[in-house]
């Protein structure tokens, strides 16, 4: 009896013995590997440092069971391929201050445990589609003051569990559709202090979780509230630093916002509408503005507090609704009265609305007056415009004038003209504004700009002639401004594009000529931008598109032919455009894609839209050769029963067939296996046949083609006669 009782503790024992002896194994192999020279290791090597060693490349003999290295302050240049595949352990990696200026495709692979990753201040200008492959875990990515200029569309696209995201103080410009792709976990997103002026309708696409987003310090002239109507889950947006000039309604349509930034622009107007679609708004910061005069806010009826400090706000009968709707809120409001005299820098707290009254008070508008007039003649600003000289802009909008005002200062770097009556632009116009960067030009009644009308302006980038009535321009329009990037013709009654439009600007980068009447594109409508990144012609009458049309911008990456009179896909038009991105095509009446319809830029496109047309066909080679790169397909809203084989469709991350009325009948049996090896929703549903009606295609049990099973059967018999007849006689 003793005996069986010592042979289990005697199992026990050996069984400990055996841990003992492997955990000792693996300590031993742990201190065995050496620390390299240069760096300094603690006792089990698991926290390496190699800081401040002048290294130009990355140490070779790290220990393998490396979790946490730090690298800055080197000068490594280039992160190779490949770099950290001896070191898989990692989990912590520090890069910052080592002149990086190029990551290698695949330099992180093998890190499949790195939770944090440090490239901030470095010299990285592009961030490339597989600089990131491998990052499985990473949730911590800080690459704050480099230089990246772009981003490709799929760099993130990897990095599925990454929170924060750091890309303060770079040079970017243009936010194009979906590029933070991939990040659902995301929570939190700096973009400050980069020089940020256009944000695409889908470049926050497919970013559930992002909780903060700051915006501050850019170049953003107006909201792009149709991009941001995407952040579902927000709940802070900082938009501070921004040269905005006013909000209008429904500007801000987030509706899980709580926190909102709005702080040291050049606001001078805000809709009284402007947040009443974001109901979760608990604090709006507008301190630091031009804003002069405020109305009740409609719709924010969760709001605590409104910081309007450093407004010029007078405290009279005009402020009286606005502080009743506070009062009757309990919402603190931090605003300090800039007037009348007996208010004069009173906490609105302090006062009663009761007390806000308008009267004659001579001696406040003598102050007033001698106050801008001596501003004026300080700082050169015309005397119809406002002008705020800490970030050098000039205000001139809606006040009814006629003609370009003069005597701007000379260090202007913004001069905003939009709602005058202008009519004309006279050669000339803005001489001696050197400095001038960008130019609001829109709503003015223009049909006539002479040539040398921006002349003297070498530094002007941005330039918006929206909502005018410019059907023509000639190329000398734009003499002496060939810095011009950013070109708005948005709106106006162009019928087409004028040949040589354009030629004296070889620096356009991105041409807004949506809503015109433009009916056809043809030959050296484009010449002279041959660094045009993106064309803008949504919702034309473009019904033909010459073969050469394209051809003198080879570098085009995104391209919106939306919602014009096309009959087919402009196919001959699209050769040469080897770095097209973006396609759009929708709502044209195109009935039918014919085979190798983008084959021309079926190596570089990511995103097609091919949704809200008369779509009722796609030959079976539609789509030959866009498998490998595509990352987003729209095909909602047509008239669709069956589409071509999608197998090859591996990587796509966006994908839309919604309101088709697909036959669900053995025909259509590929899409349904392709659907189901998707982790994506793709809103297909079953139009027919009656049974399955409704029901989705992922989900559908496919009901047989008539004749069918019949055909199998022959096709057995038949493969049995033959082998009767092929089989040897004895």
């Amino acid at each position: 009896m003793s005996s069986l009782l010592v042979t289990p503790l005697q199992g026990i024992m050996k069984m400990l013995q055996l841990h003992c002896f492997l955990a000792l194994s693996l300590t031993s192999v742990v201190f065995s590997d050496p620390c390299p020279q240069v760096c300094i290791c603690d006792n089990i090597k698991t926290f390496v440092t190699c800081a401040k060693k002048n290294l130009t490349e990355i140490p070779a003999d790290l220990p393998q069971y490396t979790q946490k290295l730090i690298l800055h302050r080197n000068e490594l240049k280039v992160i190779p391929s490949g770099a950290f595949l001896s070191t898989s352990y990692l989990t912590h990696l520090s890069l910052q201050n080592c002149s990086i200026e190029k990551i290698e495709e695949g330099s992180f692979r093998g890190l499949g445990r790195l939770r944090y990753l440090n490239l901030g201040s470095n010299c990285i200008s592009f961030i490339q589609q597989e600089s990131f492959d491998g990052l499985s875990s990473l949730e911590q990515l800080i690459l704050e003051k480099n230089r990246i200029e772009e981003i490709k569309p799929g760099a993130f696209s990897q990095l599925g569990f990454l929170s924060i995201l750091n890309l303060e103080d770079n040079f970017l410009v243009y936010l194009p559709d979906m590029v933070f792709q991939g990040l659902l976990q995301l929570k939190l997103m700096s973009l400050s202090k980069n020089m940020i002026s256009i944000v695409s309708l889908e470049t926050f696409a497919a970013l559930p979780n992002l909780k903060r987003l700051s915006l501050d310090h850019n170049e953003l002239q107006y909201l792009p509230t149709e991009a941001f109507s995407r952040l579902s889950g927000l709940t802070r947006l900082e938009l501070g630093w921004n040269p905005m000039t006013f909000i209008v309604e429904e500007a801000i349509q987030m509706a899980s916002l709580k926190q909102l930034l709005l702080n040291n622009m050049a606001l001078q107007d805000v809709s009284y509408k402007a947040f009443e679609k974001s109901k979760q708004l608990s604090f709006i910061d507008m301190s630091n503005n031009q804003i002069r005069s405020i109305q009740p806010l409609s719709g924010v009826e969760q709001l605590k507090r409104l910081d309007l400090t450093g407004n010029m706000i007078i405290c009279d009968c005009f402020l009286r609704p606005f502080k009743e709707w506070a009062d009757s809120l309990r919402l603190k409001v931090d605003l300090f009265c800039a007037g009348p005299t007996h208010f004069l820098a009173d906490h609105l707290d302090s006062l009663r609305a009761i007390d806000l009254k308008c009267g004659n008070f001579p001696e406040d508008i003598y102050k007033i007056t001698m106050v801008t007039e001596k501003s004026d003649e300080k700082n050169s600003c015309p005397q119809s415009c406002d002008c705020k000289t800490d970030v050098k802009h000039a205000i001139c909008e809606n006040k009814s004038l006629q003609k370009i005002p003069r005597g701007f200062h000379m260090d202007t770097t913004l001069i905003d003209l939009r709602k005058n009556s202008f009519h004309s632009i006279p050669k000339g116009s803005f001489l001696d504004l050197k400095n001038v960067a960008s130019l609001h030009l829109q709503n003015c009644e223009i049909n006539d700009i002479q040539p040398g009308a921006f002349i003297g302006m070498i530094n002007l980038v941005y330039v918006y002639l929206s909502h005018n009535k410019i059907s023509s321009l000639s190329p000398e329009v734009f003499q002496g401004a060939t810095k011009i990037g950013y070109l708005f013709l948005d709106h106006n009654k162009f019928t087409n594009i004028p040949k040589e439009t354009f030629k004296l600007l070889p620096n356009l980068f991105s041409l807004h000529m949506q809503k015109n009447s433009i009916d056809s594109l043809s030959n050296n409508n484009l010449l002279g931008t041959q660094n045009l990144r993106w064309l803008y012609l949504t919702g034309n009458k473009i019904n033909s598109i010459a073969p050469t049309a394209f051809r003198n911008v080879k570098d085009l990456e995104g391209l919106y032919l939306d919602d014009n009179a096309l009959s087919e896909v402009p196919t001959l038009a699209l050769k040469g455009m080897l770095k097209l991105t973006e396609l759009r095509l929708s709502k044209n009446p195109i009935t039918n894609v014919g085979n190798g319809a983008f084959l021309p830029v079926s190596q570089s496109l990511q995103q097609l839209y091919l949704n809200d047309m008369r779509l009722q066909q796609l030959s079976s080679g539609a789509f030959v050769g866009l498998s490998k790169n595509m990352k987003s397909l729209f095909l909602e809203n047509n008239k669709l029963q069956n589409l071509p084989n999608m197998k090859n469709f591996k990587d796509l991350e966006v994908i839309n067939l919604a309101n088709n009325p697909f036959n669900c009948d053995c025909r259509l049996l590929h899409l349904h296996r392709w659907i189901s090896s998707l982790n994506l929703k793709v809103g297909a549903n079953c139009a027919a046949p009656k049974s399955l009606r409704g029901q989705k295609v992922r989900n559908a049990k496919f009901a047989s083609c008539p004749g069918w099973e019949g055909n199998k059967d022959r096709r057995k018999i038949s493969s049995i006669s033959t082998s009767k007849k092929n089989k040897p006689t004895k």
